[in-house]
């Protein structure tokens, strides 16, 4: 890997540091350590050929954060409710995201939204959600949830 790339990755997580802990300069030695610790971490988990589209990562940035939002408030909703309006369950939908780390990635996204958990996969693809209630699409919204987070990722280039 390019001493760019690993600076880029490098900065990235120290500016991730920063905005989450701040910027007081005794904490910016620890943070120094985060960052080389996350850049050689990433390095084993996303290797060098792996490709992102930014307008993707971006588009599913926009989508994903005010999708969180809306989910939170909907689980606060129901957990303060006097008679919860809950039907939770385990709903099983086919993953369109090839098995690998792509799809672990996807379903660890996954679980950062409220009322949804992706608990388990068979080997052929059937994705388990456990979610709040199974009167609502979840197949539906899983589907779309890949959909925004194959977007992100660029497809290889095939010569000829």
């Amino acid at each position: 890997m390019p001493l760019s790339a690993l600076l880029v990755r490098a900065l990235g997580l120290l500016l991730l540091w920063i905005v989450l802990i701040g910027p007081a300069p005794g904490h910016l030695p620890l943070g120094l350590v985060a960052s080389a610790t996350g850049v050689w971490a990433s390095t084993l988990l996303w290797p060098p050929g792996g490709k992102l589209s930014w307008v993707g990562l971006v588009r599913f940035l926009l989508r994903f954060l005010p999708q969180s939002v809306v989910a939170g408030l909907d689980v606060a909703r129901r957990a303060f409710a006097r008679v919860p309006d809950l039907q939770p369950g385990i709903a099983n939908c086919r993953s369109s995201i090839p098995a690998g780390l792509a799809r672990e990635t996807a379903c660890a996204v996954m679980s950062l939204q409220p009322g949804k958990l992706p608990v388990g996969v068979d080997p052929d693809g059937m994705l388990h959600v456990h979610c709040l209630d199974l009167r609502e699409a979840v197949a539906a919204q899983v589907a779309a949830d890949e959909a925004a987070f194959r977007r992100v990722l660029k497809p290889e280039r095939r010569d000829g």
